[in-house]
């Protein structure tokens, strides 16, 4: 059974420093790319970061590039997202999930149809 857990999150104020942590199981992790999505109340799902798994391309959302890091430890079957100077305008629910082929078509990592396994999510909240 695939399964992704996220861990990592909590409440920290604006400029502050976290890591989310998404742990998988299940499969080869090797073979599928991890996407990190975001929801916000009210708002809609979006795309943060990827990384794929055909090339090791990292993507970002441009709110957050320059301030997020993915990264991944095969060894751990672990993708982290480092997210540094955070803003009130991060809070949010935070997911991980496992796209369904190995690499992002012309780099689209931010298509939730694309993925076929989510974690429960994780929630991030940053005070002003």
């Amino acid at each position: 059974e695939v399964q992704l857990v996220e861990s990592g999150g909590g409440l920290v104020q604006a400029g502050e420093s976290l890591r989310l942590s998404c742990v998988a199981s299940g499969y080869t992790f090797d073979d599928y790319p991890i996407g990190w999505f975001r929801q916000a109340p009210g708002k809609e799902r979006e795309g943060v970061s990827g990384i794929s798994r055909c090339d090791g391309l990292t993507l970002y959302a441009e709110s957050v590039k320059g301030r997020f890091t993915i990264s991944s430890d095969n060894a751990k079957n672990t993708v982290y997202l480092q997210m540094d100077s955070l803003k009130p305008e991060d809070t949010a629910i935070y997911y991980c999930a496992r796209h369904i082929e190995p690499c992002f078509y012309r780099g689209r990592y931010d298509l939730p149809n694309k993925y076929d396994y989510w974690g429960q999510g994780i929630q991030v909240t940053v005070s002003s």
